[in-house]
């Protein structure tokens, strides 16, 4: 399965930001058509420190920006086809997922554990100095003990991320997160979170973070310039210290 850039070749706009200017960042963003995808793709094509935003996806994201490179792809479980878009990146931003029982558990594995551990494989081929900063979720358990198959998929993804080599890995784990924009949820339990979000807010204030919010704090992290390799996990307590 190919990479496909949408707009084939580049516009005189997106020449000019092809390659970053001193001090601006290249950054790819896997999952921009979901939630927080979307919100960290729009937060990136505003920041003045992003100098070229990529997705990659299976679907278009449905704008366009002087910053933005859009590349369609359709098979997670192989990557190679993106060395090339990989090459020169300073940082990604990996939203990519799904939730529980919406697939059955194989698939879950498949899509949290294997396209993560793919897509950095080729990353840290053609960008071996990227960072990555990966959307995991609260409980996630690297230990692999837990009895939620999401806990351990997501702690065996993030255990591979931080072993795979990379300057840094920032690892978020956000616990309830609110969509902020209408949509139609994925099950009952989200219904109901979204119904009395204005009360569990008020009762259970570390427990919640905006999806906007999320986004942001991502994206302010993946492009911040460290001076040492690290990795680090921000529980959802962090996150919200960030954006305050």
């Amino acid at each position: 399965m190919t990479a496909t850039n949408r707009t084939g070749p580049l516009s005189a706009s997106e020449s000019e930001t092809s390659a970053p200017t001193a001090g601006r960042k290249n950054l790819v963003i896997v999952g921009a058509t979901g939630m927080v995808g979307g919100y960290a793709l729009r937060y990136a094509l505003e920041h003045p420190v992003v100098g070229r935003a990529t997705t990659i996806g299976r679907r278009k994201v449905g704008i366009s920006h002087p910053k933005l490179k859009e590349v369609l792809h359709q098979d997670f479980a192989d990557c190679s086809a993106l060395a090339e878009v990989l090459s020169d990146q300073h940082a990604a931003i990996f939203c990519l997922g799904t939730y529980t029982g919406a697939v059955p558990d194989k698939e879950l594995r498949t899509i949290t554990v294997d396209y993560t551990i793919e897509f950095a494989r080729v990353l840290h081929g053609s960008s071996p100095d990227a960072v990555f900063a990966f959307l995991s979720g609260s409980g996630a358990d690297p230990t692999g003990r837990s009895r939620m198959s999401f806990a351990r998929y997501k702690g065996e993804a993030e255990n591979a991320l931080l072993a795979r080599g990379f300057a840094s890995v920032y690892v978020f784990r956000p616990a309830y997160i609110y969509p902020v924009t209408p949509r139609r949820e994925p099950n009952f339990g989200y219904r109901l979170l979204r119904a009395i979000y204005p009360a569990f807010r008020v009762l259970f204030p570390s427990q919640v973070i905006r999806a906007d919010e999320l986004a942001r704090a991502m994206v302010e992290v993946a492009v911040r310039k460290t001076g040492e390799r690290r990795g680090l996990i921000f529980e959802n307590r962090d996150i919200q210290a960030i954006v305050e």
